[in-house]
């Protein structure tokens, strides 16, 4: 049996987070259980780490991994898909690429679709969140709420609660909207999404019916 390479990928977002080596430390730990749970034999042929925000997907480490995994036919490893990139269309391309393989450690049996609809779910999360802050804020101090005291911040925070259960309606529909344009039945959409362990907004599962009502429901 042929000998499987890899090049592995960690990123930190700060200089501080690298130098205590606790967030890279974690990711390392992610890739040598990936990898000690192989079947045959393997080889780490290159080790590269960013430490910059995963909003940027023009990255030195990141280019120099795709290259040499690319270059000798290697799979590209990294212990989480938001360390390779915090870019939904990013991935979507990576995974479009048939001149590269990329694993996810902490997600090893992860498909394609599995790791697109992932990677949507979580910029949708990071930019909810954004938003979630600012409007809170907003809405407390047109209450007259002054700003950093106690009750600024449970006003803030159940105003965010608030939004929280809209936001997560409006990012499952996203999710579903973009696999419903290009043809993916709701049985396949229900199936990914009760595997990355995406409640409904009742906190039950998705079947094929709950998928086509909620979709229907949104577009009314």
């Amino acid at each position: 049996m042929a000998v499987q390479k890899f090049v592995t990928l960690t990123r930190v977002s700060t200089k501080k987070q690298g130098r205590s080596g606790l967030g890279l430390e974690a990711q390392e730990n992610y890739i040598n259980a990936y990898l000690e749970n192989l079947h045959g034999e393997c080889e780490v042929i290159g080790q590269f780490t960013d430490i910059e925000s995963g909003k940027n997907s023009n990255r030195t480490g990141l280019n120099e991994a795709i290259e040499l995994a690319k270059d000798t036919g290697a799979i590209l490893l990294v212990a989480k898909l938001d360390r390779l990139s915090r870019s939904v269309k990013f991935i979507a391309e990576l995974i479009e690429d048939k001149s590269i393989k990329f694993r996810v450690a902490s997600m090893p049996d992860a498909d394609e679709f599995q790791l697109h609809i992932y990677a949507a779910l979580a910029q949708q999360e990071r930019k909810f969140i954004s938003e979630r802050v600012t409007a809170s804020l907003a809405a407390a101090k047109a209450r007259g709420v002054k700003l950093g005291g106690r009750r600024a911040n449970a006003e803030a925070r159940h105003e965010a609660v608030r939004q929280k259960a809209d936001d997560n309606a409006r990012r499952v529909y996203d999710v579903i909207k973009s696999f419903r344009d290009t043809g993916t039945p709701y049985s396949k959409i229900a199936t990914h999404l009760n595997n990355l362990k995406v409640p409904t907004a009742t906190g039950g599962k998705w079947y094929d019916s709950t998928v086509r009502r909620y979709n229907l429901r949104m577009n009314q």
